[in-house]
């Protein structure tokens, strides 16, 4: 057969679909975030709003990590979790186990002493140490509030993160929209 008469190969099926995909991608913008790059609250540490008498008080923001950053953080969580129980200041085997017990016995405390209900205060519980977030009325306020925690059984430590009025930037991450 000459050349000319030779037939044309077949032409492929169209897929009327394939325009419109290029066409979404291109107003999707870039491709979503890889799995390790969202961010969650990997080690569901128990945080608590203890007192809202301070309207218009950032709240702060759960932590949370990227799979990459739990995974290096779960290391150290460990080792530090099971070093208060080998050095015997710990009944259980692991300091974090105590926070879902210390964070709404803080709670009650605090709502049953009455000095710091014109607050706004969240706690967060970390290997028996207490973080207090929020707004207080004054100094004075913020101190008491510190030392009151303190004596809750099984505290370790109190870490401050309050600040005084509701005016200006938290020194804690805020609450997303």
């Amino acid at each position: 057969m000459p050349p000319a008469q030779m037939p044309l190969p077949a032409r492929p099926p169209r897929r009327p679909w394939g325009a419109a995909v290029l066409v979404s991608a291109w107003f999707l913008g870039s491709p979503p975030l890889p799995a390790q790059a969202l961010r969650s609250a990997h080690f569901a540490d128990p945080m608590l709003q203890v007192s809202a008498g301070l309207p218009g008080c950032p709240a702060p923001a759960v932590p949370t990590q990227t799979e990459a950053e739990a995974r290096e953080e779960t290391h150290w969580r460990a080792e530090r979790g099971t070093s208060c129980y080998r050095s015997g200041r710990c009944r259980l085997p692991n300091a974090y186990l105590y926070d879902a017990e210390i964070i709404p016995r803080v709670r009650q405390f605090i709502q049953q002493d009455g000095r710091f209900e014109h607050s706004s205060i969240w706690v967060l519980g970390q290997r028996r140490w207490v973080f207090v977030m929020g707004c207080v009325g004054s100094a004075e306020q913020g101190r008491a509030l510190e030392q009151a925690i303190q004596n809750v059984d099984d505290v370790e430590a109190v870490v401050g993160q309050w600040m005084v009025g509701v005016d200006g930037p938290p020194p804690y991450p805020e609450a997303g929209p």
